[in-house]
């Protein structure tokens, strides 16, 4: 067993430090308040050639796995660019993996080196207001109507489509009471098609954090999309989302340890610095075994988010691992932020430090894009093999 990362890994990882660099929190703090998506840190991160790191290099990207990517993401939260930095570009790492995976040759090259480059933005529409986890009971309707689908539903909780030029839709083309009780999970199919904003009503939801990476609810009354557009067969779209499930659990995972580091990173630094009673307080140990106790969590959290990164590149299954990975990232990266804000005191509360920022954040991956009831109840049913409970 090894577990240094690869001189490649670790090039990668220095790379996009670097290119971070360039972006310092004070420009994340700017975002975070005005709400501008960080056009510039996108165009950047597209231009190095990092948006296209898991796309094949035939179709304009660099061909690498999800151990890559996971390791970018981190180093991109761990910058101090956290959720709103990482949220800018997920989608082009390992969003159009179903392209990569099910589509055919032409889509292949038409849809996937513009998103390599950073050319387009695009948006991910799956949950629906009434369904929430419950993906097999989406409503979003698409009929064929000759050599086009025409759309009409709503989705919410849509990430950067204030901003996107393409929108990767899941919609119902087999009604629900058509299907055999058996295939539940069928009848959706998959497109990835223009943003047609004459069809589609974007609207904005106010939230607590990550301002500059939008959050919205679309409203799609007659969206046209061409049958070219749909990728793989028709019915098959809930089994093609499935199967980036488990990188993206990951990505979620290395992107919760890296806010979790750099908050620890700065717990600690101010509990050096902070003198109270003569002395500085993390000399107290008050303070330095919740920090330590971060380090632990946060360090376990790595090596399961690995594990499960390679078992996917090495093609075996991964699904307990991944889940298993986001949960318990995401609950160590909360617990440093959480505790970094406490050994700031009253600073910590400030933007200035911006440790409240991180905590506003990091709840992105305690909550999306499952819950962690939803993940101890896979766990338990799919690992230890209790019954089903819902």
């Amino acid at each position: 067993m090894n577990f240094e990362l690869t001189p490649e890994q670790e090039s990668i990882r220095e790379a996009v430090t670097s290119l971070c660099s360039n972006f310092p929190e004070s420009y994340w703090r700017e975002r975070d308040i005005d709400g501008v998506f960080p056009h510039d840190f996108y165009q950047a991160m597209g231009k190095a050639g990092w948006l296209g790191l898991a796309i094949p290099e035939q179709y304009g990207g660099a061909g690498l796995g999800v151990q890559e990517a996971a390791i970018m993401m981190q180093a991109v939260a761990e910058s101090g660019a956290c959720m709103s930095g990482a949220s800018s570009i997920h989608i082009n790492v390992f969003g159009l993996m179903p392209v990569v995976v099910f589509g055919n040759e032409e889509q292949k090259r038409r849809m996937l080196p513009p998103m390599a480059r950073g050319e387009v933005k695009s948006c991910f529409a799956v949950t629906e207001p009434n369904t929430g986890l419950n993906t097999t009971k989406l409503k979003t309707r698409a009929v064929r109507q000759g050599d086009k689908y025409v759309i009409h539903g709503q989705k919410v909780w849509i990430s950067t489509a204030q901003v996107a030029d393409k929108i990767l839709l899941l919609a119902r083309t087999t009604p629900l009471e058509d299907l055999a009780p058996a295939n539940k999970s069928g009848g959706l199919s998959l497109f990835y098609t223009d943003l047609d904003r004459s069809r589609v009503d974007i609207r904005k939801i106010d939230k607590m954090g990550r301002n500059c990476v939008d959050s919205n609810e679309l409203f799609i009354d007659g969206l046209e999309i061409p049958v070219e557009d749909r990728v793989g067969e028709e019915g098959k779209g809930f089994k093609y989302i499935l199967h980036g499930m488990n990188p993206e659990r990951v990505l979620l995972a290395s992107e919760a340890i890296g806010i979790g580091r750099i908050a620890l990173k700065k717990a600690a630094a101010y509990a050096k610095e902070r003198v109270v009673f003569d002395r500085p307080i993390g000399q107290n140990q008050g303070i330095q075994h919740p920090l330590a106790r971060n380090w632990v969590e946060l360090e376990a959290a790595q090596l399961l988010m690995m594990k499960a990164a390679w078992l996917y590149d090495q093609g075996k299954e991964c699904g307990a691992e991944a889940n298993a990975a986001k949960y318990l990232a995401a609950e160590a990266g909360f617990r440093a932020c959480e505790q970094s804000i406490l050994t700031h005191g009253g600073m910590g509360y400030s933007r200035e430090f911006h440790v409240e920022r991180y905590l506003r954040e990091i709840m992105i991956p305690r909550i999306a894009p499952v819950s962690r009831e939803m993940i101890l109840s896979f766990i338990a049913e799919r690992v230890l093999g209790l019954p089903k409970s819902y």
